[in-house]
């Protein structure tokens, strides 16, 4: 087989979804810490079936709506750091087929390409021995295959062959996986993935159900990339939204960059189907707006004025300001400036951070990270035109981050808070009559001052940060890692306040979860005042499932 049509395309989706989803506790287990959360494989199949989802209703698939259905249903159900990689691997896959009729060995080779360089992009500090290190093996032997031979399937064969030997390999890039005796568990669901395609590529499986249900369309929104400012000589951090009047093609798409190189820097300019976002630092953003205007109507635009840390926004472009001026004021009469979003586990951690402020809560952490649209939706409910969002753990901030990219009419302000303590310090901090550029450089302080620990009992046997570790045992996990691996619950949670506080301290805060009793929280806490009689203890119910007690230390 020489090339593959669109709907040959569709049935390799499918069947790679559903390929994962029969793998994903297996993915599961190959959590590198021994604690029962873990969710890879779980977050992966949520990505992948809310992208089956929308492809499954195509009727009469061609490579451009199957590419819309894959890219935005992927993203808006990403879940996770993995399945947030995952979306992005589809996303720029779909970027270069969108095009073709058929695929050829060379036209998936490139595919391929873009598919790792895409994800490499979207993570900020990419590590090898992941999903990333695995994707970019497969690129590179997939484009060496296309230089050898033209057949699709005997190709296919021999990526996998030698996608099995980089996963083989990422324990001896990542020693915390050679320490748990583990792959890296991305790495596996991507290969699953991609089983699934090679299976329904060379007739194992076959004759997938393609039917259009009436009250699901595939969803063809669209999503741009994230991106940070820096210091730079332009003094106008410009950013808006182009919603195309016209297509926009990769030759526009190197021009307008080349434009945007000529009056700035620090330059993001992504585009996908209908919908291109912008990022540039320059002197002159009423001309970057007008250059914008040729290609479609203008949204979210903002500029900032960099040297001038008391004006956090500034209108340019009077033209601009006055076409817009008119809608503007609909969208946003009712609305208040600032609002706060946290992803919280426990109905008593819910009620504690809608005690100091939050206007929302989402479920969410350990084993149920929300997905990007769970976020989105989310925002779009509370009436504020600068929304906040605290995901509070650290495999939430990938797809909180991707939310913002889909958000069109208001602002997300992602906070990049990786514990329940540290959301609650952010919050506190929170000035509800302050402006968005104050709040953020407060909370992101606040978030610094906090220490964090939890509290678990572990699943298997391994040995990990230098600390023997035998199932059943408690074992604390502070902001470092993993620290204590006791028979003891108090004995472990005391070995783990002991690295924790110093005399810059004075509140130790315990919540306790759901499958703790009250009268052995108290318990704890009276230990934990005996040895710390200079400290405050306080005591309050999280609610949270998996760890049977979060601590901080302030």
């Amino acid at each position: 087989m020489e090339t593959i049509n669109a709907r040959m395309l569709q049935q390799m989706f499918l069947s790679g979804a559903a390929t994962l989803e029969s793998n994903k506790e297996k993915i599961n287990d190959l959590n590198v810490f021994p604690v029962p959360d873990g969710d890879t494989g779980t977050n992966m199949t949520m990505t992948i079936n809310s992208a089956a989802d929308e492809v499954r209703c195509i009727e009469n698939p061609t490579m451009d709506n199957l590419s819309k259905a894959i890219s935005t249903g992927s993203l808006r159900g990403a879940r996770g750091n993995s399945g947030v990689i995952l979306s992005q691997l589809f996303r720029g896959f779909c970027k270069e087929i969108k095009e073709h009729d058929e695929l050829n060995m060379k036209d998936i080779a490139a595919a391929m390409q873009k598919a790792a360089e895409t994800a490499y992009k979207a993570v900020m500090k990419p590590k090898e021995g992941t999903i990333l290190t695995v994707a970019k093996g497969i690129a590179e032997k997939t484009m060496e295959e296309a230089g050898r031979t033209t057949d699709i399937a005997e190709a296919f064969e021999n990526v996998l062959e030698h996608g099995e030997k980089v996963l083989a390999s990422t324990p001896d890039m990542l020693p915390v996986l050679k320490q748990a005796g583990v792959v890296d568990s991305g790495g596996q669901g991507l290969l699953c993935v991609l089983y699934g395609c090679f299976d329904a590529l060379t007739g194992k499986v076959s004759e997938f159900d393609i039917t259009p249900a009436p009250d699901k369309v595939p969803n063809t929104s669209v999503v741009g990339a994230a991106f940070d400012d820096v210091d730079i000589e332009f003094g106008y951090c410009t950013e808006f939204i182009i919603k195309l009047d016209k297509e926009f093609t990769e030759e526009d798409e190197e021009e307008f960059k080349s434009y945007l190189n000529s009056v700035g820097d620090s330059i993001v300019c992504v585009a996908l189907d209908d919908i291109v976002k912008i990022h540039v630092h320059t002197n002159h953003p009423g001309e970057v707006f007008e250059k914008g205007l040729t290609y479609g109507q203008l949204s979210r635009m903002k500029v900032d004025n960099m040297r001038e840390e008391h004006e956090n926004k500034i209108i340019s472009q009077a033209a601009v300001d006055k076409a817009n001026e008119e809608k503007a004021k609909d969208v946003h009469r009712d609305l208040k400036e600032l609002g706060i979003l946290a992803v919280v586990p426990g109905d008593g951690l819910t009620e504690i951070f809608k005690g100091i402020g939050a206007d929302a809560t989402i479920s969410g952490g350990q084993t149920m990270n929300p997905s990007t649209e769970d976020i989105l939706n989310a925002v779009e409910k509370i009436p504020a035109k600068t929304v906040f969002v605290l995901p509070n753990n650290s495999n939430i901030i990938l797809a909180a981050t991707q939310a913002d990219v889909l958000c069109d009419d208001k602002e997300i302000v992602v906070i990049p808070t990786k514990t329940i303590p540290q959301g609650i310090s952010a919050l506190v901090s929170f000035d509800h009559t302050g402006d968005a550029e104050s709040n953020k450089e407060n909370m992101m302080e606040a978030i610094e001052s906090v220490l964090s620990g939890q509290v678990t009992y572990a699943v298997r046997d391994t040995q990990i940060d230098g600390h023997d570790v035998k199932k059943g045992d408690y074992i604390a996990i502070n902001d470092e890692g993993l620290v204590a691996s006791e028979t003891d619950i108090k004995d472990s949670i005391l070995k783990m306040l002991d690295g924790m506080v110093s005399d810059e301290h004075e509140l130790i805060s315990i919540y306790f979860g759901s499958d703790v009793d009250e009268a052995d929280a108290e318990d704890v806490v009276k230990v934990v005042k005996d040895k710390y009689t200079d400290f405050d203890v306080e005591l309050e119910y999280g609610g949270q499932p998996v760890y049977y007690y979060i601590i901080s230390v302030e």
